[in-house]
């Protein structure tokens, strides 16, 4: 997203996690299109990541570095993160994007998958942001910014979602709550909550799942992971400076 020549994140530094794929990705070359320098967080190492990382720092002369850990064991984190919080770097945002996909009726799931899910999307991202902030409270007569990407299934809690729908509530509530507690700091904290996109995780639903989820929006499609990006790109500038403790949903209309 940019205005005539204007990068609307020059120089700014963020920290994407589940860089690697689907909006994430998205979300990755957006920011890098836009000026930013970025912290690309990835579960595991890939040359096929690392190439493409290359690429979108050549192609856009930022700094892009990829950092590997695994989201659910916070010994992980912590040694992940370690070279940047000792550091004189400092951090501008943070996008909580990284989460896995379930479908499935509360009567057929065990408890240990629902913990599971809720350790990825929601757990994991409490324990990273509690790091971060410790650079993301310094400077802070500078916009600072936390994305949460959420879902819309987090608001239309529908049959299969005891685990996936109500830990993305839970992210949604989260969200307005840590709104509130870092406004002093000059931290906005906003959530984009997605309808189904188009990515890997979402095709395995099933076609099923998938024509009923799209038939339920209004304009009757998917949406792309690069249409989630720009709203997230919107979110990190200076242009969304009066949004807090918003849920911003990119759903095609849901009934």
């Amino acid at each position: 997203m940019k205005e005539g020549n204007l990068l609307l994140l020059n120089e700014k530094n963020i920290f994407i996690t589940g860089a690697n794929r689907g909006i994430g990705k998205a979300i990755l070359t957006e920011c890098a299109k836009n000026g930013a320098n970025i912290f690309a967080h990835s579960r595991s190492k890939s040359e096929e990541f690392l190439k493409f990382i290359e690429n979108l720092t050549s192609q856009y002369n930022v700094s892009i570095l990829p950092i590997f850990f695994d989201l659910t064991d916070i010994q992980d984190i912590k040694k992940g993160l370690n070279s940047i919080l000792k550091s004189s770097v400092e951090i501008d945002g943070l996008i909580n994007n990284a989460g896995i996909i379930h479908n499935k009726l509360f009567q057929m799931t065990n408890m240990k998958e629902i913990r599971n899910v809720f350790e990825v999307n929601l757990f994991s991202h409490m324990e990273l942001t509690q790091l971060i902030l410790k650079k993301l409270r310094k400077g802070h007569q500078k916009y600072k910014f936390i994305i949460n990407i959420a879902s819309d299934a987090g608001f239309n809690l529908n049959v299969g979602n005891s685990a996936y729908g109500v830990s993305k509530a839970a992210m949604i509530a989260w969200t307005k709550v840590l709104s509130k507690e870092l406004s002093s700091y000059n931290i906005k904290v906003n959530a984009i909550a997605p309808g189904l996109t188009l990515s890997n995780m979402s095709m395995s639903l099933g076609d099923k799942a998938i024509n009923k989820i799209t038939n339920s929006s209004i304009l009757k499609r998917l949406g792309t992971p690069e249409e989630i990006a720009n709203v997230a790109v919107f979110l990190a500038s200076e242009k969304s400076s009066f949004i807090n403790g918003q849920v911003i949903r990119v759903d095609g209309g849901s009934i």
